[in-house]
């Protein structure tokens, strides 16, 4: 896939709908080729909503860290009831109890950058590359909104990640929140923004999923294998 025709997409993509977005990604590969990833963090149940209703048997990548807060399990299992979600459950092969005994509490970012990114990679780009690696799609699907932080405000609806080698595909890129809220009402779906990420250590930060940095993490580990 070149650049050029990226380029192509996301101008024909731009004034698309969530709903049509996702049609024109399931249309290059197929479903069975494609995932959806979650964090069942805020708004979570905007894109599981959007993409099941289009195909209700399309793949949900969800890492569990070990670290979510008890509302962001309880929202996992009321939308896993509501939208009978193909979910996919993925976790660190290092646990949360082992990992806090062996090195201490959650690392902030402000004290040591680097103690936070090897966090990530142990407890979210581990078990991301291994569900990678079982699932083989070649369509991801994400959440990745352009005002969430910074980061995002570069990027665009359809990108080549490097890192899985797969085409990816954010539908709600160009959604505000006021638009997310309001297709919640109007679709009488739950939210809950009770929730923390800990590989991020706050919001203008990336996780390792979509961190620049993630690339090389991802290629020494399969190198370690």
């Amino acid at each position: 896939i070149s650049q050029e025709e990226i380029n192509r997409w996301n101008v024909e993509l731009h004034d698309q709908s969530p709903s049509e977005i996702i049609r024109w990604a399931l249309s290059q590969f197929g479903s069975d080729e494609a995932i959806v990833s979650t964090s069942f963090g805020p708004y979570a149940s905007v894109l599981l909503r959007l993409v099941t209703e289009i195909d209700p048997l399309i793949s949900i990548l969800w890492v569990d860290h070990g670290y979510n807060r008890p509302a962001t399990y309880k929202y996992a299992e009321k939308l896993q009831n509501l939208l009978d979600l193909k979910l996919h459950v993925y976790s660190p092969r290092l646990t949360a109890a082992r990992r806090d005994a062996l090195f201490g509490p959650l690392p902030i970012a402000r004290d040591n950058e680097g103690a936070l990114r090897q966090f990530s990679i142990a407890m979210k780009l581990e078990p991301f590359t291994r569900a990678m690696e079982d699932l083989k799609p070649r369509i991801w699907i994400a959440g990745l909104r352009q005002e969430q932080n910074t980061n995002r405000q570069s990027l665009d609806i359809v990108s080549y990640d490097s890192t899985f080698q797969v085409l990816k595909i954010n539908p709600l890129f160009y959604w505000t929140d006021v638009r997310m809220k309001e297709y919640l009402l109007q679709n009488n779906l739950p939210n809950e923004l009770d929730y923390f990420d800990p590989a991020k250590g706050d919001e203008k930060r990336e996780c390792g999923l979509h961190a620049s940095w993630a690339r090389n993490a991802v290629n020494k580990q399969k190198t370690n294998k």
